[in-house]
C-alpha cells in the first residue's frame, strides 16, 4: 500500500494540472436571489453553475449581502444554474446559451419558495455538490456520491466529513464525545436498542442527505456533543417515479432496495423497501500484563468469529397540502433484523516465568433478532401572510430485541478443571413518546427570525436477563440466581426553548436558550429502587456569522451539551461472557456537561473553497469505560464519572475544483485531549488524536464516473488510545439508456483487511489488543428508474438594454 499510494497521489496531482489550465473568457452570467414572499434579498445563498451535460458542478459561489451574484470569465456554450439555501425549495435555471455576441446574460430576480409551501422543484434532475459547508453544519448529499449507491446508512456515514464509525457500526463527530443520530430532523438513537442495527440496514437509497451539525441550535434537545442528522427522500417529483437497484459483493453480502412516490395535486405518497444480507469474518489477539506487589502474570487470549445477518427496512409515507396554508405529513418505519454467530477464544494463562499454567477454550454461539416501529405526524400551519409558522409534532415508536447465547467453557489443561456450559437469554423492549410544538415567524419587514417551542420526551426501556447454567449430574439447566436480572427504566424530558436569529448587511447573529426538567427512575428485579432527583438543565447558544468582501465566511459558536446517563451505562446486570473480562453499568452515575466554542473560517474561490474550524470543549464528570483489574486476575469495566476533559481541536476542511469533470475534497484533523481526575490518579493523561480524510472524484467520457475515498483514524481515550487505522474504497460508474440505467463497481479496501489496535493502561495492567475484520470486498451494483423525470423550463429574460 505504501508504494501505491505514492503513485496514486502522482496521477491525482497530474491530473488535476492538465485538466485544470483554461484559457479566460469574457461571459457572464448574474442575477439576484429573493424571497417569493415579499421579494427580500436572500445573502449567502448557495450558487452552483453546470455546463449543460455534467454531473458536477463547474462553480460555486455565494450570493453577497443584496442577493446578488455574478460568474465570470466563462467560454461560450450552453449551461444551468442552480439556487439552493437552507429552508427554501431548490430552484434551477435550465438552458442558459453564451454565444460570442451574448455573452453577458441576466437572469434577473431568481426567487425561492418556502420548503414547506412549495414543494415542487423548477427542474428536479441537476446534481447536488456532494459537500457543502456552513458556519455550524456540513451537508453531505447522499445523492451525488458513486460510493453511496446500493449501500447503507452505516457506509455512507464513514464517508461523510468528520465522521469516524467504530467497528460496531457506531457513528461519531471528530472531537465530540457524544454523538446523536437524528432522522427527519427527530431523535432516532434511543429508539432502538442498539441504534447501529437500524443504520445496517437504512437503504442509502432512500437518504437525501446528511447534516452534520457541530452546535446544534437550541429547537433541538441538548443530549450529546453533536447531532448527525439523516434527512430521508420525500420525493416531491411531478407525477409517479422511483428506482430500483440491487447490489452484490463476493463476500456473500447482499442489497436490494425499491422506493417509488406519486405526486398528485395537492398531495404526495412515497414508500421504499430494503433487504440486506450480511458476512461478518474477523480475529482478534489480546494480550495483558498484571501487576501485583508479590507477583506479575499474564493473559493471552486469541479469538476468531463469524457472523450472518438478514434485515429489511420498509418506509411509508403521506404529505398532504390540506389547504394553501396548512400542511399534514404522516410517515412510518419499521425494520427487522435477525443474525446468527459463532465464534471461539483461546485463553492462555501465564505465570511470571512466562510458563503457561492453564488453557482454556471457549466456544459460543449466538442467535438474535430485533425489530422497531417508528410512527411521524407533523402538522404546519401558516399564520399569517409574513410568514409566520406553528409546527405540532408527534412520534410514537416501540421496538423490541431478543439475544440468546451460549458459553462453553473446557479445559485443555491441567486436567483437573471441570468444564461448563451457560445460557444468557436477554429481552430487551423499549417504548417511547415525542411531542413538541413550535412556532416561527419572520419580523422587522422578514429580517430576522424568532422561534419558541416546547417538548416532552418519554422513555421506557425494559431489559430481562435470564442466566442458566447446566448441571452435568442432572444435566438440565438451573437459574444462576446472582446474574438474573430484570431492570426497569423511565424517563421524562419536559423543555422548552426560544432563539432569535439577526441578520443585516452580511452579520448574522443567532441566541437561543432553552431548558429541560429531567426526571428519572430505573428498578431492578431485586428489589433495589433508584430514583435521581428531578433536575433542570439550562442549554444557551449562540453563534455568530459574518459575509464579507463577497468571497469569505467568518462564524463563531457557544453551547452548553448534556451527555445523560442511560439504561445502557446505568444498567448494572454483569455480562460474564468472558469469564476473566466481565463488564456491568453503574447506577450511580451523574450527567456530564459540555462547553463548546467552534471558530470557523470560509474563503471561496471560483474552483475551490477553505474552511479552517477552531474548537475548544471543557467537560465535567465525563462518562466513559473504565477497567480495573482484581487480585483474582479479572478485569472488570464499567462506566463511570472519569473526571474532566479540556479538548483543543484544528479541522482543515478543503475542496478543490479545477474543472467541471474533476473534483477533490479533504479534512483534516488534530485534537488535543486532557483528562484529570481527583479520585484517580490514573485517569490523568493527555495526548493528541489524529483523523484524517481524501476524497475525489472524476467524470469520464461516455457517461462514466470514478470516486475513490481515504481515511485515517487515531484516538486516544481516558485509559489508552485506539491506534491507526487505515481503509479506503473505490467506485465507478457507467449509465446508459438516457440515464435510467447505471451500473456501478466498487472495492473497499483492497490492500487489505482493516486492522484495529488499541492500547490500555491501569493501576496494575497493561493490555495491548489487535483485531482484523473482512472490509476488503469487491460489490457490483445495478440501478433503474422506471419514470422519466419531468422537468419545467424557466425562460431566460433578455438582458437589460445597454445604457446610452
Amino acid at each position: 500500500m505504501k508504494r501505491l499510494l505514492p503513485y496514486f497521489f502522482a496521477v491525482t496531482l497530474l491530473s488535476l494540472f492538465a485538466f485544470g489550465a483554461k484559457a479566460a473568457e469574457k461571459g457572464a452570467i448574474r442575477g439576484r436571489v429573493v424571497e417569493e414572499v415579499g421579494a427580500l434579498p436572500i445573502p449567502y445563498a448557495v450558487i452552483s453553475l453546470f455546463e449543460a451535460t455534467a454531473e458536477q458542478p463547474l462553480l460555486t459561489i455565494q450570493t453577497d449581502e443584496n442577493g446578488y451574484f455574478k460568474f465570470i470569465n466563462l467560454k461560450t456554450g450552453t449551461y444551468k444554474v442552480k439556487v439552493s439555501y437552507v429552508g427554501y425549495t431548490n430552484l434551477f435555471v435550465n438552458e442558459i446559451i453564451i454565444t460570442e455576441k451574448d455573452f453577458d446574460k441576466n437572469l434577473g430576480n431568481l426567487k425561492l419558495g418556502n420548503e414547506q409551501s412549495n414543494l415542487n422543484e423548477v427542474v428536479i434532475t441537476a446534481p447536488k455538490p456532494l459537500v457543502e459547508f456552513a458556519a455550524d453544519v456540513i451537508t453531505y448529499n447522499v445523492g451525488s456520491s458513486i460510493l453511496a449507491e446500493g449501500s447503507t446508512a452505516t457506509d455512507v456515514l464513514k464517508n461523510v466529513p468528520m465522521v469516524q464509525v467504530d467497528i460496531d457500526g457506531n457513528a461519531t463527530i471528530s472531537g465530540k464525545r457524544s454523538t446523536r443520530v437524528f432522522i427527519d430532523g427527530k431523535p432516532s438513537d434511543y429508539m432502538t436498542s442498539n441504534i447501529a442495527d437500524l443504520l445496517n440496514v437504512l437503504p442509502s437509497d432512500a437518504i437525501e442527505k446528511i447534516e452534520v451539525m457541530t452546535n446544534p441550535p437550541s429547537k433541538y434537545s441538548g443530549d450529546g456533543e453533536g447531532i448527525l442528522n439523516i434527512v430521508m427522500k420525500k420525493g416531491f417529483k411531478v407525477g409517479f417515479n422511483g428506482n430500483i437497484g440491487v447490489t452484490a459483493g463476493i463476500q456473500g453480502n447482499k442489497n436490494t432496495n425499491a422506493n417509488a412516490s406519486y405526486r398528485g395535486k395537492n398531495y404526495n405518497l412515497n414508500g421504499s423497501a430494503a433487504y440486506r444480507q450480511n458476512i461478518g469474518i474477523g480475529t482478534s489477539e489480546s494480550y495483558r500484563t498484571n501487576f501485583f506487589p508479590d507477583t506479575t502474570f499474564y493473559y493471552n487470549q486469541f479469538n476468531n468469529n463469524r457472523s450472518e445477518s438478514d434485515g429489511g427496512n420498509f418506509r411509508l409515507g403521506l404529505d398532504w397540502d390540506i389547504t394553501p396554508k396548512q400542511n399534514l405529513r404522516l410517515s412510518t418505519n419499521y425494520n427487522i433484523n435477525n443474525s446468527n454467530s459463532i465464534s471461539g477464544n483461546d485463553f492462555y494463562y501465564i505465570n511470571e516465568a512466562l510458563t503457561p499454567t492453564r488453557l482454556r477454550n471457549q466456544h459460543n454461539l449466538g442467535d438474535g433478532n430485533s425489530n422497531n416501529f417508528v410512527f411521524n405526524a407533523d402538522y404546519n400551519l401558516q399564520t399569517d401572510t409574513t410568514g409566520g409558522k406553528l409546527t405540532m409534532g408527534i412520534t410514537l415508536n416501540t421496538n423490541s430485541n431478543s439475544d440468546l447465547r451460549s458459553y462453553n467453557r473446557t479445559y485443555a489443561f491441567p486436567a483437573n478443571l471441570n468444564p461448563s456450559l451457560q445460557q444468557n437469554d436477554n429481552e430487551v423492549s423499549n417504548r417511547g413518546l415525542n411531542f413538541n410544538l413550535d412556532y416561527d415567524k419572520p419580523v422587522f419587514n422578514k429580517r430576522d427570525q424568532l422561534e419558541f417551542g416546547i417538548a416532552y420526551n418519554y422513555r421506557k426501556n425494559d431489559n430481562d436477563l435470564l442466566v442458566q447454567n447446566f448441571n452435568y449430574q442432572t444435566e438440565q439447566f438451573v437459574t444462576n440466581q446472582n446474574l438474573t436480572n430484570k431492570f426497569f427504566y423511565n424517563e421524562n424530558i419536559l423543555s422548552g426553548y426560544a432563539s432569535y436569529n439577526y441578520r443585516k448587511n452580511g452579520w448574522g447573529l443567532k441566541g437561543g436558550l432553552r431548558g429541560e426538567y429531567t426526571d428519572v427512575n430505573f428498578d431492578l428485579s431485586t428489589g433495589t429502587s433508584y430514583h435521581v432527583s428531578p433536575y433542570l438543565s439550562l442549554f444557551p447558544n449562540v453563534s455568530l456569522n459574518h459575509f464579507f468582501k463577497k468571497r469569505y465566511n467568518f462564524g463563531a459558536t457557544y453551547s452548553v451539551r448534556i451527555n445523560r446517563p442511560r439504561e445502557f451505562a446505568l444498567n448494572p446486570q454483569v455480562n460474564n461472557a468472558d469469564t476473566l473480562n466481565i463488564s456491568f453499568g453503574n447506577p450511580d452515575l451523574s450527567p456530564a456537561y459540555t462547553h463548546q466554542m467552534d471558530f470557523s473560517f470560509g474563503a471561496f474561490g471560483q474552483k475551490w473553497s477553505f474552511t479552517p474550524r477552531i474548537s475548544y470543549s471543557t467537560s465535567r464528570g465525563v462518562i466513559e469505560r473504565y477497567r480495573t483489574v482484581k487480585k483474582n486476575g479479572v478485569s472488570e469495566s464499567t462506566f463511570d464519572n472519569v473526571g474532566t476533559n479540556n479538548s483543543f481541536a484544528v479541522m482543515l476542511i478543503g475542496n478543490f475544483r479545477p474543472t467541471n469533470k474533476i473534483s477533490a475534497n479533504g479534512n483534516f484533523s488534530v485534537i488535543q485531549s486532557k483528562y484529570s481526575s481527583k479520585l484517580n490518579t490514573a485517569l490523568n493523561r493527555d495526548g493528541l488524536s489524529l483523523r484524517a480524510s481524501l476524497g475525489f472524484s472524476m467524470q469520464l467520457p461516455y457517461k462514466t464516473a470514478f470516486e475513490s475515498n481515504l481515511n485515517y483514524a487515531n484516538n486516544i481515550n481516558a485509559q489508552g488510545r485506539n491506534k491507526g487505522s487505515i481503509n479506503s474504497s473505490f467506485g465507478a460508474r457507467k449509465s446508459f439508456f438516457k440515464n435510467t440505467l447505471s451500473a456501478r463497481i466498487s472495492t473497499s479496501d483492497p490492500f487489505g483487511r482493516k486492522n484495529n489496535n488499541s492500547f490500555n493502561q491501569g493501576t496494575n495492567f497493561t493490555s495491548q489488543s489487535y483485531s482484523t475484520n473482512n472490509s476488503s470486498n469487491v460489490t457490483f451494483s445495478l440501478n433503474y428508474r422506471f419514470t422519466k423525470v419531468k422537468m419545467n423550463k424557466v425562460v431566460v429574460p433578455p438582458p437589460p438594454p445597454a445604457k446610452p
